[in-house]
């Protein structure tokens, strides 16, 4: 007892310098996360000022005829590093189901937004305010893909959309009166891709069914061109190849879709990719390796030469047309893959004014992630968190017009769309 009366005191003076010690630690603490914030705001200034200095710098270059490959290169590379501190800025809710396709106008500077619904609808908002302009019914199912008409702009000077849905339809609408003005009934299930031609003003649209098929259509006549068939199950996806260049410039004056080398590429439950040739609307190639659904499938940018892939095997997988073969698989996602897209951080071949391939590919998933892959390396570069399952994507950027001065900065937008019907802005 009289050993324990002595051994206390001892105790309490030693528990007294740990809560002190505790409390100087946590006061230090304190003060270090102030000063990292400080710190990282004051980067995140100086990374928007370096960013709108380089881009003068690019535009003067330009203007003075001096286009050098190193800085158009190396500003892809910081562009990409730049978003990197993006933020999610707005959700747009108003779709009570699966937002399953977006699309930024590309006649407003992307100001204004479409998409579509496992609730039958189709909406666009405003980017500027945030708001929905237009709610669209008439679909009586499920609207899987949402594109904005090229050719009807550029030759009938309206503003049209097209849409495809589990309704077996096809259908188009005009924004001004929101009404449908045109309908292709021909598939007989339902239509999960649609896609307009790059070239010839998209005069024509393909489109991919349940039905195991692929539709060629003649926007201009409003008529079904050709089928394409071989996948054993239903197609989830299509795309047209990109303009074939001819000294840097497409030939819009086509009238013929044939004779132009153009190709067809589309996914399916098939577990397969495979290539059509629009002339002869034959089979070209076959591309076997997924485990799963086909989900989404993209040319590369410069030629097409380049397939990349996006499949329920939680795969991301890239196909040389050339080579006939696979040529790099990307793993990382922990569930479907849902959408996958080239990103915008892409170089130009000054010589030539073709845009480059993009080294930078994204992918949208179930496991409620948008990754960034680097296929240089074949790493993962960056990862956004979302709260949901993520179906699709988009990005867009202001063009060098009023939008871009010294004072403002030109930065990407990322936007994607979830399974609770909310629609996320990043930049």
């Amino acid at each position: 007892e009289n050993e324990m009366k002595t051994i206390e005191p001892m105790h309490q003076e030693e528990l007294q310098k740990q809560r002190h010690a505790y409390e100087a630690m946590k006061h230090e603490f304190i003060e270090k996360e102030k000063n990292y914030n400080k710190l990282v705001k004051l980067l995140e200034e100086k990374n928007a000022t370096l960013g709108r200095y380089c881009q003068k710098l690019i535009r003067d270059k330009k203007k003075q005829g001096n286009n050098e490959p190193f800085l158009s290169s190396w500003f892809s590379a910081f562009t990409f590093d730049l978003f990197r501190s993006a933020k999610m800025v707005k959700a747009f809710d108003g779709h009570s189901g699966y937002v399953n396709s977006i699309q930024f106008s590309p006649f407003d500077n992307s100001r204004s937004l479409c998409s579509c619904s496992d609730d039958a609808t189709i909406r666009v908002w405003d980017v500027g305010t945030f708001k929905q302009m237009k709610t669209i019914h008439g679909h009586s199912d499920k609207v899987y893909c949402v594109k904005f008409s090229l050719y009807h702009r550029n030759y009938q000077h309206r503003t049209i959309i097209c849409s495809a849905a589990n309704d077996k339809t096809i259908r188009f609408w005009d924004l001004e009166t929101e009404k449908e003005f045109h309908i292709f009934r021909e598939h007989e299930d339902g239509v999960c891709s649609i896609q307009f031609s790059l070239f010839s003003s998209g005069k024509y649209l393909c489109s991919a069914s349940k039905d195991q098929t692929i539709r060629l259509w003649d926007i201009e006549t409003a008529k079904p061109l050709c089928i394409l068939s071989g996948h054993t199950k239903g197609v989830c996806c299509v795309e047209f190849s990109p303009p074939q260049n001819n000294h840097g410039k497409d030939n819009g004056n086509i009238e013929l879709i044939g004779g132009a080398g153009y190709t067809i590429c589309s996914g399916s439950s098939d577990k397969t990719v495979r290539l059509w040739d629009v002339e002869t609307n034959k089979e070209l190639l076959v591309f076997r390796g997924h485990e799963c659904t086909v989900n989404s499938v993209k040319y590369s940018s410069s030629g097409g030469n380049i397939i990349c892939s996006g499949s329920d095997d939680k795969t991301v997988r890239l196909w040389d047309i050339r080579l006939k073969q696979e040529i790099l698989v990307l793993k990382g996602h922990t569930n479907c893959v849902s959408c996958i897209e080239y990103s915008p951080f892409e170089t130009t071949n000054n010589e030539s004014n073709v845009i480059a391939d993009s080294t930078v590919i994204c992918s949208a998933s179930f496991d409620n992630t948008v990754r960034f892959w680097d296929v240089r390396t074949h790493k993962q570069l960056h990862e956004i968190r979302n709260n949901s399952p993520i179906l699709c994507l988009a990005f867009s950027q202001l063009k060098e017009k009023k939008d871009c001065n010294d004072n403002a900065g030109c930065g990407y937008t990322l936007c994607y769309g979830s399974s609770k019907g909310s629609i996320c802005l990043w930049e």
